[in-house]
């Protein structure tokens, strides 16, 4: 059985204003999560990691493959109205937020949809709530506010206006990052400028 509820999403509109957008809490199934979340790869310092740089168990590498299959990729062209057929696709995962995490941003030009799942069990916190914004100056210019709990997916299109960001928030906080790109040259150069950056966390950590 899938562990993506496809039809959840294929149901849910297509927020179009002040870009376009989706919120759907529950898409990934409440059976399929604890096995997720033990294979979850094990990351302690902040930033994005390619998975080239993490290691994770069966259930996430299952996750993963759904991600990159014909099914997902299907329901997206369909929801956004675009042809991904050629776009290359390139994941990245999180695990921790540090201090300079949550600057209101618009992704690369490179980008042209952002999925976002998070794998946080619980999530009390007031910071570290994914904003989607109006304002690229204004962190309370709130279209919608959304709590990274698991399960939760946020995908959007990205524009020159797709702002987003959160409040501060120092600690784990899981997010696995899919991106539909431009080029196969987006991918390599952004797999190696992520690779390089975990490397260099990963010393100061090691260091500190």
């Amino acid at each position: 059985m899938s562990v993506l509820d496809l039809k959840a999403f294929e149901a849910t509109p297509l927020c179009r204003k002040p870009f376009e957008f989706l919120v759907l809490p529950e898409f990934v199934r409440a059976e399929a999560r604890p096995a997720i979340n033990a294979d979850f790869p094990n990351v302690q310092e902040p930033g994005s990691f390619p998975l080239s740089d993490v290691k994770c168990g069966p259930a996430f590498a299952a996750l993963l493959e759904e991600l990159r299959g014909d099914g997902m990729r299907a329901a997206f062209e369909q929801k956004f109205q675009l042809d991904l057929k050629r776009r290359p696709t390139m994941i990245t995962v999180r695990g921790r937020c540090g201090e300079r995490d949550g600057n209101i941003h618009t992704d690369s030009k490179s980008k042209i949809i952002t999925v976002l799942i998070y794998m946080n069990s619980e999530w009390e916190e007031p910071g570290g709530r994914l904003r989607l914004l109006r304002s690229a100056t204004d962190l309370d210019d709130v279209v919608v506010e959304v709590p990274p709990r698991e399960g939760t997916l946020v995908a959007f299109r990205r524009s020159d206006h797709s702002f987003h960001g959160h409040k501060p928030f120092i600690g784990p906080r899981r997010v696995i990052q899919m991106n539909w790109v431009a080029r196969q040259q987006v991918l390599l150069f952004e797999t190696t400028r992520h690779h390089i950056s975990a490397f260099v966390k990963r010393m100061l950590h090691k260091a500190s």
